[in-house]
Protein backbone atom coordinates (compact mmCIF):
# COMPACT_ATOMS: atom_id res chain seq x y z
CA UNK A 1 0.00 0.00 0.00
CA UNK A 2 1.41 3.65 -0.88
CA UNK A 3 0.08 6.42 0.89
CA UNK A 4 -0.08 9.82 -1.16
CA UNK A 5 -1.64 13.20 -0.32
CA UNK A 6 -3.83 14.66 -3.50
CA UNK A 7 -6.44 17.16 -4.33
CA UNK A 8 -9.88 15.04 -4.85
CA UNK A 9 -12.70 16.51 -6.35
CA UNK A 10 -15.97 14.67 -5.19
CA UNK A 11 -19.42 15.12 -5.97
CA UNK A 12 -22.46 14.77 -3.65
CA UNK A 13 -25.63 14.31 -5.13
CA UNK A 14 -28.98 14.70 -2.67
CA UNK A 15 -33.01 14.83 -3.40
CA UNK A 16 -34.85 17.71 -2.53
CA UNK A 17 -38.10 17.22 -0.02
CA UNK A 18 -41.16 17.37 -2.72
CA UNK A 19 -43.13 20.56 -1.76
CA UNK A 20 -45.01 23.51 -3.15
CA UNK A 21 -42.06 25.86 -2.49
CA UNK A 22 -40.44 23.92 -5.33
CA UNK A 23 -42.05 25.53 -8.00
CA UNK A 24 -40.04 28.05 -7.70
CA UNK A 25 -37.09 26.18 -8.91
CA UNK A 26 -39.19 24.79 -11.55
CA UNK A 27 -39.43 28.59 -12.59
CA UNK A 28 -36.01 29.43 -12.52
CA UNK A 29 -34.98 26.44 -14.63
CA UNK A 30 -37.26 27.71 -17.42
CA UNK A 31 -35.86 30.87 -17.29
CA UNK A 32 -32.11 29.39 -17.59
CA UNK A 33 -33.82 27.65 -20.51
CA UNK A 34 -35.05 30.76 -22.31
CA UNK A 35 -32.03 32.32 -21.64
CA UNK A 36 -29.96 29.47 -23.10
CA UNK A 37 -32.37 29.66 -26.38
CA UNK A 38 -31.85 33.82 -26.17
CA UNK A 39 -27.90 33.07 -26.76
CA UNK A 40 -28.13 30.30 -29.12
CA UNK A 41 -30.03 32.27 -31.07
CA UNK A 42 -27.61 35.50 -30.96
CA UNK A 43 -24.81 32.65 -31.59
CA UNK A 44 -26.62 31.58 -34.41
CA UNK A 45 -27.17 35.46 -35.86
CA UNK A 46 -23.37 36.57 -35.43
CA UNK A 47 -22.22 33.11 -37.27
CA UNK A 48 -24.63 33.83 -40.23
CA UNK A 49 -23.32 37.25 -40.70
CA UNK A 50 -19.40 37.30 -39.80
CA UNK A 51 -18.74 33.10 -39.90
CA UNK A 52 -17.14 33.26 -36.61
CA UNK A 53 -18.48 32.78 -32.50
CA UNK A 54 -19.54 35.81 -30.56
CA UNK A 55 -17.18 36.92 -28.17
CA UNK A 56 -18.30 35.51 -24.75
CA UNK A 57 -17.49 38.75 -23.08
CA UNK A 58 -19.83 41.10 -25.65
CA UNK A 59 -22.89 38.36 -24.80
CA UNK A 60 -22.48 38.76 -21.12
CA UNK A 61 -22.51 42.54 -21.56
CA UNK A 62 -24.89 42.17 -23.62
CA UNK A 63 -27.37 39.83 -21.17
CA UNK A 64 -26.43 42.53 -18.07
CA UNK A 65 -28.25 45.13 -20.21
CA UNK A 66 -30.81 43.37 -20.76
CA UNK A 67 -32.23 42.21 -17.06
CA UNK A 68 -32.34 46.32 -17.10
CA UNK A 69 -35.09 46.40 -19.80
CA UNK A 70 -38.62 45.78 -18.39
CA UNK A 71 -39.15 43.27 -20.49
CA UNK A 72 -36.59 40.86 -20.18
CA UNK A 73 -36.28 41.83 -16.03
CA UNK A 74 -37.44 38.29 -15.20
CA UNK A 75 -34.03 37.22 -15.72
CA UNK A 76 -32.52 38.46 -12.74
CA UNK A 77 -34.53 35.64 -10.93
CA UNK A 78 -31.74 33.25 -12.37
CA UNK A 79 -28.92 35.05 -10.93
CA UNK A 80 -25.69 36.77 -12.46
CA UNK A 81 -23.34 33.78 -11.71
CA UNK A 82 -25.93 31.50 -13.61
CA UNK A 83 -25.84 33.07 -16.38
CA UNK A 84 -22.24 33.26 -16.49
CA UNK A 85 -22.33 29.37 -16.39
CA UNK A 86 -24.96 29.41 -19.54
CA UNK A 87 -22.79 31.88 -21.72
CA UNK A 88 -19.33 29.79 -20.93
CA UNK A 89 -21.13 26.21 -21.29
CA UNK A 90 -22.42 27.79 -24.94
CA UNK A 91 -18.99 29.46 -25.89
CA UNK A 92 -17.58 25.97 -25.02
CA UNK A 93 -20.17 24.16 -27.05
CA UNK A 94 -19.16 26.33 -30.00
CA UNK A 95 -15.70 26.55 -29.68
CA UNK A 96 -15.27 23.02 -30.12
CA UNK A 97 -17.91 23.17 -33.25
CA UNK A 98 -15.29 25.61 -34.68
CA UNK A 99 -12.47 23.01 -34.04
CA UNK A 100 -14.07 20.38 -35.03
CA UNK A 101 -14.54 22.23 -38.58
CA UNK A 102 -11.27 23.12 -38.50
CA UNK A 103 -10.16 19.59 -39.30
CA UNK A 104 -12.89 18.78 -41.48
CA UNK A 105 -15.03 16.51 -38.66
CA UNK A 106 -18.58 16.29 -39.62
CA UNK A 107 -20.34 18.40 -36.69
CA UNK A 108 -23.33 20.71 -35.50
CA UNK A 109 -23.52 23.91 -33.81
CA UNK A 110 -25.37 23.74 -30.49
CA UNK A 111 -29.24 24.07 -30.78
CA UNK A 112 -32.12 25.37 -29.27
CA UNK A 113 -33.96 23.07 -26.18
CA UNK A 114 -37.38 22.69 -25.21
CA UNK A 115 -37.85 24.92 -21.94
CA UNK A 116 -39.43 21.91 -20.44
CA UNK A 117 -36.51 19.34 -21.14
CA UNK A 118 -34.19 21.75 -20.02
CA UNK A 119 -32.73 20.26 -16.97
CA UNK A 120 -30.45 22.79 -14.59
CA UNK A 121 -28.95 25.97 -13.42
CA UNK A 122 -25.45 26.06 -11.56
CA UNK A 123 -24.36 28.67 -8.85
CA UNK A 124 -20.82 29.04 -7.24
CA UNK A 125 -20.17 31.13 -4.54
CA UNK A 126 -23.33 33.29 -4.40
CA UNK A 127 -26.72 32.25 -4.62
CA UNK A 128 -27.53 29.93 -1.97
CA UNK A 129 -26.04 29.04 1.59
CA UNK A 130 -26.23 26.01 3.59
CA UNK A 131 -27.98 25.77 6.94
CA UNK A 132 -27.93 23.57 10.25
CA UNK A 133 -29.13 20.30 9.68
CA UNK A 134 -30.52 19.38 5.99
CA UNK A 135 -31.81 22.74 4.79
CA UNK A 136 -30.58 25.37 2.33
CA UNK A 137 -31.21 28.70 1.09
CA UNK A 138 -31.58 29.06 -2.43
CA UNK A 139 -32.41 32.81 -3.72
CA UNK A 140 -33.85 33.63 -0.13
CA UNK A 141 -36.04 30.81 0.09
CA UNK A 142 -35.41 27.61 2.38
CA UNK A 143 -35.59 23.90 1.08
CA UNK A 144 -34.83 20.47 2.59
CA UNK A 145 -32.97 18.01 1.16
CA UNK A 146 -32.59 14.56 2.31
CA UNK A 147 -29.29 14.52 3.87
CA UNK A 148 -27.63 10.88 3.64
CA UNK A 149 -24.38 11.86 4.19
CA UNK A 150 -22.06 15.05 5.51
CA UNK A 151 -20.39 16.68 2.73
CA UNK A 152 -16.58 17.07 3.31
CA UNK A 153 -14.06 19.69 1.07
CA UNK A 154 -14.67 23.27 0.37
CA UNK A 155 -17.85 23.59 -2.07
CA UNK A 156 -17.17 25.14 -5.33
CA UNK A 157 -20.71 24.75 -7.25
CA UNK A 158 -23.71 23.69 -6.67
CA UNK A 159 -26.28 22.80 -9.63
CA UNK A 160 -30.29 22.27 -9.18
CA UNK A 161 -31.15 19.90 -11.42
CA UNK A 162 -34.58 18.67 -12.60
CA UNK A 163 -35.24 14.70 -13.89
CA UNK A 164 -38.03 13.86 -16.33
CA UNK A 165 -39.73 13.06 -13.24
CA UNK A 166 -39.91 16.49 -11.86
CA UNK A 167 -37.66 15.57 -8.96
CA UNK A 168 -35.12 17.62 -7.86
CA UNK A 169 -31.55 17.22 -6.74
CA UNK A 170 -28.90 19.36 -5.31
CA UNK A 171 -25.55 17.97 -6.90
CA UNK A 172 -22.63 19.77 -4.93
CA UNK A 173 -18.62 19.86 -6.55
CA UNK A 174 -16.16 20.03 -3.89
CA UNK A 175 -12.47 19.85 -3.65
CA UNK A 176 -10.54 18.54 -0.43
CA UNK A 177 -7.06 17.29 0.49
CA UNK A 178 -7.38 13.78 0.80
CA UNK A 179 -4.76 11.41 2.02
CA UNK A 180 -5.73 8.61 -0.23
CA UNK A 181 -4.38 4.79 -0.10
CA UNK A 182 -3.50 3.68 -3.30
CA UNK A 183 -3.96 -0.35 -4.03
CA UNK A 184 -0.67 -2.07 -4.92
CA UNK A 185 -1.88 -5.65 -4.17
CA UNK A 186 0.38 -6.82 -6.76
CA UNK A 187 -2.68 -9.05 -8.29
CA UNK A 188 -3.61 -8.91 -11.77
CA UNK A 189 -6.87 -10.15 -13.40
CA UNK A 190 -8.75 -10.99 -17.11
CA UNK A 191 -12.00 -10.27 -17.45
CA UNK A 192 -14.37 -11.60 -20.42
CA UNK A 193 -17.58 -10.24 -20.54
CA UNK A 194 -20.63 -12.65 -21.61
CA UNK A 195 -24.16 -13.30 -22.13
CA UNK A 196 -24.27 -16.01 -19.80
CA UNK A 197 -21.95 -14.15 -16.61
CA UNK A 198 -21.25 -10.76 -16.11
CA UNK A 199 -17.89 -11.30 -15.85
CA UNK A 200 -15.83 -14.49 -16.67
CA UNK A 201 -12.38 -13.77 -14.68
CA UNK A 202 -8.97 -15.39 -15.23
CA UNK A 203 -8.78 -16.99 -11.61
CA UNK A 204 -12.37 -18.46 -11.76
CA UNK A 205 -13.86 -15.49 -9.20
CA UNK A 206 -17.08 -14.97 -11.95
CA UNK A 207 -19.55 -12.56 -11.41
CA UNK A 208 -22.81 -13.43 -12.38
CA UNK A 209 -25.28 -11.51 -14.18
CA UNK A 210 -28.10 -9.29 -12.03
CA UNK A 211 -30.02 -8.31 -15.35
CA UNK A 212 -32.60 -6.05 -13.41
CA UNK A 213 -34.75 -5.09 -16.31
CA UNK A 214 -35.70 -8.64 -16.80
CA UNK A 215 -36.40 -8.85 -12.99
CA UNK A 216 -38.49 -5.99 -13.58
CA UNK A 217 -40.12 -6.89 -16.77
CA UNK A 218 -43.63 -7.97 -15.47
CA UNK A 219 -44.04 -4.20 -13.65
CA UNK A 220 -42.87 -2.76 -16.73
CA UNK A 221 -45.36 -4.48 -19.19
CA UNK A 222 -48.15 -3.80 -16.55
CA UNK A 223 -47.65 0.06 -16.35
CA UNK A 224 -47.22 -0.08 -20.08
CA UNK A 225 -50.63 -1.67 -20.50
CA UNK A 226 -52.14 1.02 -17.60
CA UNK A 227 -50.84 3.79 -20.28
CA UNK A 228 -51.97 2.57 -23.57
CA UNK A 229 -55.46 2.67 -22.08
CA UNK A 230 -55.36 6.30 -20.95
CA UNK A 231 -56.67 8.94 -22.65
CA UNK A 232 -54.34 11.27 -24.39
CA UNK A 233 -54.11 14.41 -23.06
CA UNK A 234 -55.78 13.25 -20.31
CA UNK A 235 -54.27 14.16 -16.41
CA UNK A 236 -54.73 9.93 -15.48
CA UNK A 237 -52.14 9.11 -18.58
CA UNK A 238 -50.16 12.07 -17.60
CA UNK A 239 -49.48 10.33 -14.36
CA UNK A 240 -49.39 6.79 -15.82
CA UNK A 241 -46.30 7.94 -17.94
CA UNK A 242 -44.53 9.19 -14.39
CA UNK A 243 -44.93 5.77 -13.17
CA UNK A 244 -43.35 3.81 -15.89
CA UNK A 245 -40.86 6.40 -15.91
CA UNK A 246 -40.47 6.05 -12.64
CA UNK A 247 -40.20 2.08 -12.76
CA UNK A 248 -37.10 2.79 -15.43
CA UNK A 249 -35.41 5.15 -12.90
CA UNK A 250 -35.92 2.35 -10.40
CA UNK A 251 -33.62 0.00 -12.93
CA UNK A 252 -31.20 2.32 -13.73
CA UNK A 253 -30.56 3.16 -10.16
CA UNK A 254 -30.08 -0.70 -9.11
CA UNK A 255 -27.93 -1.28 -12.15
CA UNK A 256 -25.64 2.06 -11.16
CA UNK A 257 -25.41 1.01 -7.36
CA UNK A 258 -24.11 -2.78 -8.31
CA UNK A 259 -21.87 -1.37 -11.02
CA UNK A 260 -20.39 0.87 -8.41
CA UNK A 261 -20.27 -1.48 -5.69
CA UNK A 262 -18.29 -3.93 -8.33
CA UNK A 263 -16.10 -1.74 -9.54
CA UNK A 264 -14.89 -0.58 -5.85
CA UNK A 265 -14.27 -4.11 -5.19
CA UNK A 266 -12.16 -5.12 -8.35
CA UNK A 267 -10.09 -2.08 -7.87
CA UNK A 268 -9.33 -2.83 -4.65
CA UNK A 269 -8.79 -6.31 -5.03
CA UNK A 270 -6.48 -6.06 -7.96
CA UNK A 271 -3.68 -3.99 -9.15
CA UNK A 272 -3.97 -4.55 -13.09
CA UNK A 273 -7.49 -4.96 -14.48
CA UNK A 274 -7.26 -6.58 -18.39
CA UNK A 275 -10.30 -6.13 -20.42
CA UNK A 276 -11.58 -6.28 -23.97
CA UNK A 277 -12.06 -2.99 -26.08
CA UNK A 278 -15.56 -4.00 -26.31
CA UNK A 279 -17.47 -3.06 -29.66
CA UNK A 280 -20.73 -2.23 -27.49
CA UNK A 281 -23.12 -0.89 -30.94
CA UNK A 282 -22.28 -3.86 -32.90
CA UNK A 283 -23.30 -5.94 -29.91
CA UNK A 284 -26.16 -4.24 -29.21
CA UNK A 285 -27.39 -4.56 -32.85
CA UNK A 286 -26.82 -8.44 -32.41
CA UNK A 287 -28.21 -9.18 -28.98
CA UNK A 288 -30.60 -6.11 -28.59
CA UNK A 289 -32.05 -5.43 -25.00
CA UNK A 290 -29.74 -7.83 -23.21
CA UNK A 291 -26.71 -5.88 -23.73
CA UNK A 292 -28.78 -2.97 -23.11
CA UNK A 293 -29.61 -4.38 -19.56
CA UNK A 294 -25.88 -5.47 -18.39
CA UNK A 295 -24.41 -1.83 -19.18
CA UNK A 296 -21.51 -2.84 -20.21
CA UNK A 297 -20.15 0.88 -21.99
CA UNK A 298 -21.16 2.24 -18.27
CA UNK A 299 -19.53 -0.20 -16.09
CA UNK A 300 -16.73 0.20 -17.79
CA UNK A 301 -16.91 3.97 -17.47
CA UNK A 302 -17.07 3.04 -13.85
CA UNK A 303 -14.01 0.58 -13.46
CA UNK A 304 -12.13 3.32 -15.52
CA UNK A 305 -13.21 6.03 -13.07
CA UNK A 306 -12.59 4.13 -9.47
CA UNK A 307 -9.44 2.57 -11.15
CA UNK A 308 -8.23 6.61 -10.86
CA UNK A 309 -9.22 6.89 -7.38
CA UNK A 310 -7.78 3.80 -6.16
CA UNK A 311 -4.56 3.41 -8.15
CA UNK A 312 -5.03 0.59 -9.98
CA UNK A 313 -4.54 0.15 -13.95
CA UNK A 314 -7.24 -1.05 -16.69
CA UNK A 315 -5.24 -2.35 -19.35
CA UNK A 316 -7.61 -2.92 -22.44
CA UNK A 317 -6.78 -5.25 -25.38
CA UNK A 318 -7.76 -5.27 -28.73
CA UNK A 319 -11.39 -5.92 -29.79
CA UNK A 320 -9.93 -8.15 -33.03
CA UNK A 321 -7.67 -10.27 -30.63
CA UNK A 322 -8.77 -13.48 -30.73
CA UNK A 323 -9.21 -14.88 -27.53
CA UNK A 324 -11.98 -17.19 -27.55
CA UNK A 325 -10.28 -18.94 -30.65
CA UNK A 326 -6.74 -18.92 -29.33
CA UNK A 327 -5.50 -22.70 -26.93
CA UNK A 328 -4.42 -20.50 -23.63
CA UNK A 329 -1.87 -23.55 -22.90
CA UNK A 330 -0.14 -24.21 -26.22
CA UNK A 331 -1.70 -21.65 -28.20
CA UNK A 332 -3.23 -23.01 -31.04
CA UNK A 333 -5.67 -21.52 -32.68
CA UNK A 334 -9.29 -23.08 -33.35
CA UNK A 335 -10.97 -21.61 -35.96
CA UNK A 336 -14.39 -24.00 -34.85
CA UNK A 337 -15.13 -21.30 -31.82
CA UNK A 338 -15.78 -18.33 -34.07
CA UNK A 339 -19.31 -20.09 -33.97
CA UNK A 340 -20.65 -18.39 -30.48
CA UNK A 341 -22.92 -22.27 -30.26
CA UNK A 342 -19.58 -23.58 -29.08
CA UNK A 343 -19.06 -23.07 -25.70
CA UNK A 344 -16.80 -25.68 -24.76
CA UNK A 345 -14.26 -27.44 -27.04
CA UNK A 346 -10.67 -29.91 -27.19
CA UNK A 347 -7.38 -28.56 -28.21
CA UNK A 348 -5.87 -30.47 -31.19
CA UNK A 349 -2.62 -30.17 -29.97
CA UNK A 350 -2.33 -30.38 -26.43
CA UNK A 351 -5.76 -31.55 -25.66
CA UNK A 352 -6.79 -29.17 -22.93
CA UNK A 353 -10.28 -29.06 -22.34
CA UNK A 354 -11.79 -25.50 -22.93
CA UNK A 355 -14.38 -23.32 -21.76
CA UNK A 356 -14.98 -20.78 -23.75
CA UNK A 357 -15.26 -17.82 -21.38
CA UNK A 358 -12.62 -18.64 -19.15
CA UNK A 359 -10.49 -19.17 -22.00
CA UNK A 360 -10.98 -15.51 -23.13
CA UNK A 361 -10.89 -14.51 -19.87
CA UNK A 362 -7.08 -16.37 -19.22
CA UNK A 363 -6.02 -15.32 -22.79
CA UNK A 364 -7.00 -11.46 -22.03
CA UNK A 365 -5.08 -11.37 -18.76
CA UNK A 366 -2.24 -13.10 -20.40
CA UNK A 367 -2.44 -10.20 -23.52
CA UNK A 368 -3.22 -7.12 -21.16
CA UNK A 369 -0.42 -8.30 -18.72
CA UNK A 370 2.40 -8.88 -21.21
CA UNK A 371 1.61 -5.70 -22.71
CA UNK A 372 1.77 -4.11 -19.26
CA UNK A 373 4.97 -5.63 -17.43
CA UNK A 374 6.55 -7.43 -20.41
CA UNK A 375 6.16 -10.74 -21.18
CA UNK A 376 4.92 -13.10 -18.88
Amino acid sequence: MIKRQMIVVKTYCFKLYKAKRNRKLHKVINIAGIIYNHCIALHKRYYRLFKKSLNIYKLQKHLTKLKKIGKFSYFKEVGSQAIQDITQRIDRAYKLFFRNLKHKIRTAPPSFKKIRKYKSFTLKQAGWKLLKGNIIEINKQKYKYFKSRDIEGIVKTITIKRDTLGDIYLYFVCETNENKVLARTGKSVGYDFGLKQFLTASDNEDIKAPLFFKQNANDIKKANRILSRKKKTSNHRRLAKIALARLHKKIANQRKDFQFKLANAICKKYALICIEDLNIKGMQKRWGRKISDYGFSEFIKILEYKAREIGSIVQKIDRYYPSSQICHVCGTKNPETKNLAVREWICAKCKTSHDRDRNAAINIWKVGASTFFGEI
